[in-house]
């Protein structure tokens, strides 16, 4: 018997950058753009096309295909599919043109002006930058409960945050506003 030796990872130190967006309560998207200029979407746990979608998010992405390719370029874009008719709503009632795909990589996008290239492209909206505290993520949910949310102003049942931490690039949610429940492998 042959045994291969295993090492134990490399431990992220805690306090590093984080940074800390609103969670929007859609369907998790993805485009996937080829070097030839192609659009792909997905859903969580699917290829996805226009004749078999997911709320309208594969029609949106051919509609848009070289708009977004021009925009985002190579490569797989995360994001959140949200808006009218899609979970919680936000306030939106009209349909697919108040649906938003909104990219969680807000490092490369947030300072970009993705919908005056490509209609309903968005970032998520960042609440804090800098070094984790729990002071910052306790002051997030409260900006959140008084003010509501940041994606859609005046909507006032935001979900929660999503806290990227820098170091061990892995992303955490905190949905207090809805009991932080277990909602499986999600």
């Amino acid at each position: 018997m042959t045994v291969e030796f295993q090492a134990w990872p490399k431990t992220a130190r805690l306090f590093r950058d984080v940074v800390i967006t609103e969670k929007i309560d859609g369907s998790n998207a993805a485009l996937h753009i080829t070097e030839d200029g192609q659009v792909f979407a997905q859903s969580r746990k699917r290829l996805i096309t226009p004749e078999d979608d997911n709320f309208g998010f594969a029609g949106w992405a051919q509609k848009n295909a070289t708009a977004l390719a021009e925009t985002l370029g190579v490569g797989t874009h995360f994001g959140e599919w949200w808006g009218s008719g899609i979970n919680r709503g936000y306030g939106f009632t009209k349909g697919l043109d108040e649906r938003f795909f909104s990219l969680f990589n807000t490092a490369k996008w947030a300072s970009e002006p993705l919908y005056a290239f490509v209609p309903n492209l968005l970032t998520v909206p960042v609440l804090y930058e800098g070094v984790f505290s729990q002071g910052a993520i306790v002051e997030a949910i409260d900006t959140l409960a008084n003010y509501g949310s940041y994606a859609s102003p005046d909507f006032m049942r935001p979900e929660g945050i999503c806290i990227f931490h820098t170091q061990s690039r892995k992303v955490y949610k905190y949905t207090p506003f809805d009991g932080d429940g277990h909602k499986g492998n999600s």
